[in-house]
């Protein structure tokens, strides 16, 4: 139409020098002609604009100087970059159910059947920057999507922007992407502190940093709670879970009474051989502190049991020094020695295997770090990595050991959960917020990780979780209410290609329902047959409201790699796609 009004402008004046006759009329019809090819011109360039936005295919990229850029940007307004895209709105919802009503394919062509995915869907809306407030991380954010669809390149542009804040990043990554790795190295150098960086990996010891998981605690009950967390339990408080813990608890009291830091190499060691070379040291030491002359009091208890001292020990403890000096921490260790060893044994089945896994090779040296003076091992924990302000990457190589990176990953949440508590009790008003970034969440997560989501916000902790499905949390958690429960802690949810319908189902169900219009039309004609030439004949347009959902839970499956549709903490919904990061490496 543009075109016409313009040949027909041009005409105008074409005949008008030919033909001069009524120029002034000729001069003002062209002009008017050329306004209305203006006027059409700009629709159509709004067209072209839309149309090209319908074959954004491919990737795109950033380097890290030009996220580093937005992240400053960003963080003056108390906010973090999310990529490209466009608020989803009634608005182009209602272009997307009206183009399905009528036949994508058939409304905009063959440009709707790329092979990747339904481009077409961010071509509804003219895209910007997106961002979003930095206070929503605290509710803890939930990534969603099928394998190959972008999670993980998601997580490089959360963990690269978290760096540059200069804030603390723990990064869990079960199947060991080394390209997360790679980039989050990569970011802490462009920050100009390379050496926040450490990394942890099972498959490459002799380049991990060692971490120790029971090296901060400020109740001596904390480091039983989290080894028992381990224990495999549908309800956490069986009579195997709580017999577990009691043995641990008694041994690490021992432990320390010795004023030895427990670890797990030491926790294997008691579990399975008895703790009564551990029990013989305690009382003895607990003697000389609290009881006088206790040698010469108890040497006829010796010379009764002259070749078992701990029994003398024990005898004395509980006939002489138990009305002096009683320990409840040496009553719970003598209880466990005590215990019958065949019921012992039945009891503890199912912890021994948990610290054999922690406790193998290389797998000792790296959670049981035990090294003498010179060494040049870096040697670290959670609390010292959360003061720093470290950027720790924690490989798990669930790929070559599920069982073993599912334990090493559980007890480092435990730990975690464990610094959050004791940073909400002591310091929480002069806290720095501390990211962690959990891959493949399933692999890994345990109560103390729902403990650190529902109450870590507190704490300053930010939890971003990936999946794939939501049966991926039941399967690990092995009840579908804790499941939801963890589903429940995170307050913005970010769905990438999604195939699993019910996981597409709760994605689409956090969004409100919207009215859509339609128009039905309906038309009638009648003879009647017994009066001559009688004829009727009749029109209806009716205009119809229904519910229909703001982003169809189907479509969920047809997004393209990189794209994603986010449902945040404020209420917003967003539809946007990223772009990879590029380190130069």
């Amino acid at each position: 139409m543009a075109l016409v009004w313009v040949a027909g402008s041009a005409l105008i004046l074409l005949v008008s020098i030919t033909v001069p006759m009524f120029s002034h009329f000729a001069a003002l019809l062209a002009i008017v002609c050329a306004v209305a090819a203006v006027f059409r011109g700009y629709h159509a360039y709004s067209r072209m604009i839309d149309t090209s936005r319908l074959k954004l295919f491919g990737r795109e990229f950033i380097e890290l100087p030009e996220l580093d850029m937005k992240a400053h940007q960003s963080a003056e307004k108390k906010s973090f970059w999310l990529g490209k895209g466009f608020p989803w709105t009634d608005i182009e919802a209602t272009k997307l159910h009206t183009l399905i009503s009528l036949g994508v394919v058939r409304t905009i062509g063959e440009v709707a059947q790329h092979a990747d995915g339904a481009y077409w869907i961010h071509g509804l809306a003219p895209e910007n920057n997106l961002y979003s407030e930095l206070s929503h991380l605290v509710g803890h954010t939930l990534i969603v999507g099928t394998t190959r669809v972008g999670k993980t390149r998601l997580l490089d542009l959360l963990i690269a922007q978290a760096i540059f804040r200069g804030e603390t990043v723990i990064i869990i990554d079960p199947k060991g992407d080394h390209a997360l790795a790679r980039n989050a190295r990569a970011a802490c150098e462009a920050s100009g502190a390379g050496d926040r960086f450490v990394y942890f990996h099972p498959a490459h010891p002799d380049r991990s940093a060692c971490i120790d998981p029971l090296r901060n605690w400020n109740r001596k009950t904390e480091l039983a709670s989290r080894v028992a967390a381990l224990i495999p339990s549908e309800t956490g408080a069986d009579p195997f879970t709580a017999f577990g813990w009691k043995v641990l608890n008694d041994i690490t009291n021992g432990m320390i009474a010795t004023g030895h830091r427990p670890n797990l190499v030491q926790l294997r060691r008691y579990v399975e051989g008895g703790p009564d070379n551990l029990l013989q040291r305690v009382l003895k030491i607990h003697f000389t502190s609290h009881v006088k002359d206790w040698e010469s009091r108890a040497s006829s208890y010796i010379r009764r049991n002259k070749d078992r001292l701990l029994e003398a020990y024990i005898a004395f403890y509980k006939d002489v020094a138990i009305h002096e000096a009683q320990s409840v921490d040496i009553d719970g260790l003598i209880s466990t020695y005590e215990h019958n060893r065949d019921h012992f044994q039945k009891m503890v089945a199912s912890l021994i295997p948990i610290l054999s896994m922690l406790t193998s090779e290389p797998i000792k040296e790296l959670l049981s770090p035990d090294f003498g003076p010179g060494h040049e091992r870096v040697v670290t924990d959670m609390s010292k990595i959360i003061r720093g302000n470290k950027v720790v990457y924690i490989g798990l190589d669930s790929l070559a050991d599920s069982t073993v990176g599912s334990a090493i990953g559980s007890i480092m949440l435990a730990d975690l959960a464990a610094v959050a508590g004791d940073r909400y009790n002591y310091g929480i008003d002069s806290l720095t917020p501390v990211n962690l970034f959990i891959d493949e969440a399933a692999e890994v997560l345990n109560q103390p990780a729902i403990q650190l989501m529902n109450k870590g916000g507190g704490a300053e902790f930010r939890v971003s979780i990936a999946t794939q499905t939501f049966a991926d949390f039941a399967s690990r958690l092995g009840d579908e209410n804790k499941a939801r429960q963890v589903l429940a802690n995170t307050n913005s949810k970010i769905a990438m290609r999604v195939l699993d319908s019910e996981t597409q189902k709760y994605i689409a169900e956090g969004m409100p329902q919207i009215k859509v219009r339609s128009m039905a039309l309906r038309y009638g004609h009648n003879v009647d047959t017994h009066i001559h030439d009688e004829y009727t004949a009749s029109y209806q347009e009716q205009i119809l409201e229904e519910e229909a959902e703001l982003f169809p839970a189907a479509m969920l499956g047809e997004l393209p790699p990189l794209h994603f549709i986010a449902r945040l903490s404020g209420g917003r919904t967003l539809k946007g796609r990223i772009p990879i990061l590029l380190t130069g490496e």
